[in-house]
């Protein structure tokens, strides 16, 4: 409640918001529902919406109340963010991860339960529960509702619905009215700030790495240390944000989300949810860097051996959904234009230049780690896919992977946010060469002995 009496949900009705006028207005909705117009946003206004939609309505005090607020709740109000959220990869976030059959192998083999049989050690599949603690803690999970239990409250005994999966504000949760996503992922409920998520700290939550270390890179960055050093002076409240009067160094909101402007008033970036219409590249390796997917549902990719990847082991990029060149410059020129608000273009030139040499670099050591894998399965030294086995679940396989999902990555989080350190000695080009090293060795001791 007291979060609530301090948001603009509490203190401003739709009907005044949507009077604003220009690049302030922060209502996108066409027409504000009747019902909402006047009051002030507060518990009713969103927990009693669209309850035909909702599978977890029930009924309570004469009212057809819902516990998951969703998107298309937020709707009403914010309809275009949602449309461009629905674009947004986060948004499938949790069936990219549960409807691929190699993704679900690898997060069996990080998070499944292992015991040791017969001298050998077994991996069964993680429960729901632990799934929900790691990586559906991000990903989000699959709300529904199983019924109606009596709890006891301050009001006495209740009829309240009961759940799997929740608690949980994973950016892709599956909601029980169908929709997906959940907006207090980034906007914390029950303010659901604006400058809460503008500050770094926000999505921090889920991209400290080592697989997604841009927090870690950007608190290690010069425009991480002028934030730390200076935002307590910036307004994090204002639309449009203008770069030079209200902040004075990108945040992870202003390179990839928020409307931002100049002093002079021309829009250098428009507001966007759908985080990817800026970025080129999908820098996070798998097992490769590769162009942006063009879909959300990542599952439907297909790399040269048919599994659901956007590269293969050689660094072939899958036949179809992934954005073409024409719209990689686009997206190119789109972030290259939040640089230029800051940074002459020779800057911005040369840091791109470096930048997408380290993709290169990266990815080359990658294939280079991805060749000694190959000998080690094709040596029978491990069971790899040509066996039909997990390429996940051995110790060499481990080492594998970590020179994409953690150093391969680190290297180009870091030269994409100027983290010079933590891509070379942190956790970047020194581990992908040490590592490299290590798989060689195995590979040649392994062979004398056999």
């Amino acid at each position: 409640m007291a979060d609530w009496e301090k948001s603009r949900h509490g203190l401003t009705t739709p009907r005044d918001a949507k009077q604003i006028k220009g690049l302030g207005l922060k209502v996108s909705a066409p027409e504000i529902p009747a019902e909402l117009a006047a009051n002030s946003v507060g518990c009713a206004e969103c927990h009693l919406a669209n309850p035909e939609q909702h599978a977890d309505s029930f009924e309570h005090n004469g009212y057809r109340v819902h516990t998951v607020v969703t998107p298309t709740d937020c709707a009403g109000c914010h309809s275009q963010e949602v449309d461009q959220y629905r674009l947004n990869l986060m948004s499938a976030a949790y069936g990219n991860l549960m409807n691929n059959a190699v993704y679900r192998d690898l997060m069996k083999s990080i998070n499944g339960d292992q015991k040791l049989v017969k001298g050998r050690l077994e991996t069964t599949d993680a429960d729901d529960l632990t799934r929900a603690d790691s990586c559906l803690s991000c990903h989000g999970t699959k709300v529904e509702m199983t019924g109606l239990g009596n709890r006891e409250t301050e009001f006495g005994a209740m009829m309240l619905p009961q759940f799997t999966g929740w608690p949980n504000n994973g950016v892709g949760r599956e909601n029980p009215d169908g929709s997906k996503g959940s907006c207090a992922a980034c906007h914390t409920r029950h303010q659901f700030s604006m400058e809460l998520a503008r500050k770094p700290d926000t999505c921090g939550q889920c991209h400290s790495g080592p697989d997604v270390p841009a927090y870690k890179v950007y608190k290690a960055s010069k425009h991480g240390n002028q934030y730390a050093s200076l935002n307590g002076d910036w307004n994090f409240q204002t639309v449009p944000w203008v770069v030079g009067r209200d902040f004075n160094t990108p945040t992870c909101a202003v390179c990839h989300v928020s409307l931002i402007t100049s002093t002079e008033g021309s829009v250098i970036a428009r507001r966007s949810h759908q985080m990817t219409d800026r970025l080129p590249w999908r820098i996070f390796g798998l097992i490769y860097s590769h162009p942006q997917p063009k879909e959300p549902d990542t599952s439907r990719l297909k790399n040269a051996a048919g599994l659901p990847l956007p590269t293969d082991f050689n660094g072939g990029l899958a036949a179809t959904g992934l954005i073409d060149t024409g719209e990689q410059d686009r997206r190119r020129a789109t972030m290259q234009n939040v640089c230029l608000g800051c940074h002459s273009r020779n800057w911005v030139d040369g840091h791109w230049s470096r930048f997408e040499r380290a993709i290169a670099t990266a990815d080359a050591m990658t294939h280079t780690a991805t060749e000694v894998m190959q000998q080690i399965w094709s040596h029978k030294l491990a069971k790899g896919p040509a066996q039909q086995a997990s390429p996940f679940d051995e110790a060499v396989e481990k080492t594998w992977i970590e020179q994409w999902l953690f150093f391969g990555n680190s290297v180009r989080y870091s030269a994409a946010m100027m983290g010079a350190d933590y891509g070379v000695f942190d956790n970047g080009r020194w581990y992908q060469s040490k590592n490299l090293l290590e798989l060689k060795s195995w590979l040649d001791l392994h062979q004398r002995r056999k």
